[in-house]
């Protein structure tokens, strides 16, 4: 895959999105272009939320990323 690729040369965009309660990081990618990912994004963060994750907060980056994809 392209999005593969692109991670392992560190090119993919990630969000990482850190929760208050219960305390958790998440990592959401990898996506080709920053665009995509804030398209995606808000979904993600809806289904947290319905999980009851509370202060929730993210951050978009370019980077490599690899296994865990959750902390």
């Amino acid at each position: 895959m392209i999005r593969n690729f692109g991670n392992k040369l560190g090119l993919a965009w990630w969000a990482k999105v850190v929760t208050g309660n219960p305390s958790g990081t998440y990592w959401y990618g990898p996506f080709l272009t920053k665009r995509s990912l804030n398209e995606n994004l808000k979904d993600f963060i809806d289904d947290l939320s319905e999980e009851g994750a509370k202060d929730i907060k993210h951050t978009i980056m370019r980077c490599k990323r690899e296994e865990p994809l959750t902390v």
